[in-house]
């Protein structure tokens, strides 16, 4: 239950932007731009801040950002780490997974690149309570569905 004080000071929501962009990245021309410019929000404000965020990443790498548009023309954002299928596709070295999922593979990967996927999305705020073990089957799956065959380290 909220308390009062929480519900008086609860900013109308205008908006929930949803974008795709690159680490480091985020210059005010399309997609940033007429994303942000519609709802007059301060679009260098959110480039300097976005940009500082995802310092750590390497440049160009897809950071999925999620702002939230308030009707007084301020905004709060949330960025995630990048998605499984890039993560498994800059392990395996592959542009794309298999045509035919389940039938022929693209590439092979080890548990142990699996395990290092996982740790790294465990730091998404969607995965943050969900154990390490169910983010590994998850991307497990992610990879089978790409057509990537995952496989125990031959040295165990």
């Amino acid at each position: 239950m909220s308390t009062l004080k929480e519900i008086l000071t609860r900013r109308p929501v205008s908006a929930t932007i949803r974008l795709t962009v690159p680490a480091g990245g985020a210059r005010p021309a399309p997609p940033v731009g007429p994303a942000l410019g519609q709802y007059r929000l301060n679009l260098m404000a959110f480039c300097k801040d976005f940009n500082a965020r995802t310092q750590k990443y390497k440049p160009d790498t897809p950071m999925s950002v999620t702002i939230t548009a308030f009707k007084d023309n301020t905004f709060e954002f949330t960025v995630k780490s990048p998605s499984v299928a890039w993560y498994l596709k800059k392990a395996a070295g592959i542009e794309r997974g298999s045509r035919r999922p389940g039938h022929s593979f693209a590439t092979t990967l080890s548990v142990k690149h699996i395990y290092e996927i996982a740790k790294v999305k465990q730091s998404d705020p969607y995965c943050q309570y969900m154990s390490l073990e169910s983010i590994c089957k998850s991307i497990i799956g992610t990879a089978n569905s790409m057509g990537i065959q995952v496989v125990k380290d031959s040295d165990s």
